[in-house]
């Protein structure tokens, strides 16, 4: 729901992600040009599985030919338990990633061979279709978080690939204590897990005036389901980004 122009101004805002290194942050000139107080405050956090958690899981990382990342994240965590278990992988395994970037940081930890590395174009759609009518004979480990979408294992659910996930990781609620008595006129959330890291940490949450911004259909869902007003909406009509869909509301809203 956009603002209306009788809305209080907007002087300060909460980014629900990890603070920008330097130079890299995109929110500093918007910051400026609106005279705002724009903080980061990440409120999940990632605790990786022991190699006793994944023995539980009764999967030997060995034993599958074809591996799918979908994250730097996933990753670096299934490479330090190869690393903790003291495996080796076949110079023949095949690493499948979500997208070129994801797939240039597997070869920080393997040498990269032809013909066993291969990554989608830009959308998770089209790094599905990799796999339509191809590499059907591979034995697939999809290593992943304890929250994710289920787009990947419905598509090889559909085909009929041997196909086994493994969770490496667990995405945490982070403790938000120190926040109690602090407040913000926007929330910026990006994820289904920061809503409940809210509710986590402050059951009794009221949203009174205070904006919601919801980055992605599934944040945008958790939003509704607790009962939360939307009212700064990424992506939308001609909106790309979580800082266009702010950049759209403060504009009309502060009045610059």
């Amino acid at each position: 729901m956009a603002p209306s122009d009788t809305d209080p101004i907007i002087k300060s805002i909460l980014i629900t992600q990890p603070q920008p290194e330097t130079g890299k942050n995109i929110y500093e000139e918007f910051a400026k040009k609106y005279k705002l107080k724009i903080d980061f405050r990440p409120f999940i956090h990632i605790e990786p599985m022991a190699p006793r958690d994944i023995r539980r899981q009764k999967i030997n990382f060995n034993e599958y030919s074809a591996i799918i990342f979908n994250s730097r994240n996933a990753v670096d965590y299934f490479f330090a338990l190869v690393s903790e278990m003291k495996l080796e992988m076949s110079i023949e395994t095949k690493y499948f990633s979500i997208n070129e970037g994801v797939s240039n940081y597997v070869q920080k930890y393997i040498v990269p061979r032809k013909r066993k590395m291969f990554f989608g174009k830009s959308t998770e759609a089209d790094f599905l279709t990799l796999f339509n009518k191809k590499h059907n004979t591979e034995k697939f480990l999809f290593p992943c978080s304890d929250i994710r979408k289920a787009t990947i294992p419905n598509h090889f659910a559909n085909l009929g690939y041997s196909f086994t996930e493994c969770v490496i990781y667990n995405t945490v609620s982070s403790d938000l204590s120190d926040l109690s008595d602090v407040f913000y006129d926007v929330l910026v959330f990006f994820s289904p897990a920061d809503i409940k890291s809210l509710f986590d940490n402050f059951p009794h949450f009221v949203q009174n005036n205070t904006r919601i911004a919801g980055f992605g259909s599934s944040t945008h869902i958790a939003i509704a389901e607790h009962n939360l007003v939307l009212d700064i909406v990424a992506p939308a009509l001609g909106i790309t980004s979580m800082l266009g869909a702010l950049e759209v509301c403060l504009s009309k809203v502060n009045g610059k």
